[in-house]
């Protein structure tokens, strides 16, 4: 029998988290919902992200979720306790996870606007570990960029040095990916900072907290990827986010439009 999981974002950042997921087990049915109609959050206020998410879980309602992974890291910092009290199922979120995973002093976080507003992840790891000194970055412009159907590496180029000089003056000693769509750009960020620097992807301490809580049986462990058990929802531009999935994925599969309801 297959484990109901929910998967929300507000577009393909949430795909760090599946393939993440997916890496490390088959016996999952998934049920991905892409916000796109709203996108980006990170840009909103904290009222509008609480509006949200509980729009998110009338959507989850019906679904008979076993478990729901949060992979946006705004609504992660503004409405986790809306979606544990409205869904009552256990919600595993990035920077609950990934602020147990933090063994360094000097620590940096790449965010969106909202998110280091909250200063949620501040609050998280220092709560967890004494003496940390962390240096928040909001990055306004990542989003919308790698949400683009073609990327434009020159402009990731640029970004991802604007955002990470102020961290790299710091001296820090790790670096946390705090939004899931930080990840799909890893490889431009790594050539940027140098090699002691740590790089951290929430999403693989979130499958971690949830693989533990939930035991990988033998016969369900990951043998090959597959996106066979993903039913994946938007609520706009359905075709198009269809062309980032085959971009990420290589897969061709069908997307549902879906309404939320709310002018937010």
């Amino acid at each position: 029998m297959k484990l109901r999981v929910g998967i929300f974002d507000s577009g393909i950042g949430g795909f760090t988290i599946l393939n993440s997921l997916l890496k490390t087990r088959t016996d999952v049915e998934v049920f991905y919902l892409a916000d796109t109609k709203r996108i980006p959050f990170g840009n909103k206020n904290f009222k509008e992200i609480r509006l949200i998410a509980k729009e998110i879980c009338t959507f989850f309602e019906d679904k008979n979720l076993d478990a729901l992974l949060i992979a946006c890291n705004t609504t992660n910092a503004c409405a986790l306790d809306i979606l544990e009290n409205n869904l009552r199922v256990p919600c595993f979120d990035l920077i609950n996870s990934v602020s147990d995973i933090v063994d360094k002093q000097i620590i940096g976080v790449l965010a969106t606007q909202t998110t280091v507003k909250s200063s949620y992840y501040k609050n998280a790891i220092s709560s967890k570990k004494e003496n940390t000194i962390i240096f928040e970055q909001e990055c306004p412009e990542f989003v919308s960029e790698i949400e683009k159907e073609k990327l434009n590496y020159d402009r990731i180029n640029y970004l991802s040095d604007l955002y990470l000089r102020p961290l790299i003056n710091k001296n820090i000693e790790e670096l946390i990916l705090g939004c899931s769509h930080y990840p799909l750009i890893y490889d431009f960020l790594r050539e940027k900072i140098g090699s002691k620097i740590k790089i951290i992807d929430p999403s693989k301490a979130l499958i971690k907290k949830f693989n533990k809580c939930y035991p990988i049986l033998e016969t369900n462990s990951y043998e090959s990827l597959s996106y066979d058990n993903i039913k994946f929802f938007v609520t706009a531009e359905n075709d198009l986010f269809s062309k980032k999935v085959k971009f990420w994925f290589e897969i061709n599969k069908e997307i549902s439009l879906v309404n939320l309801g709310s002018n937010v």
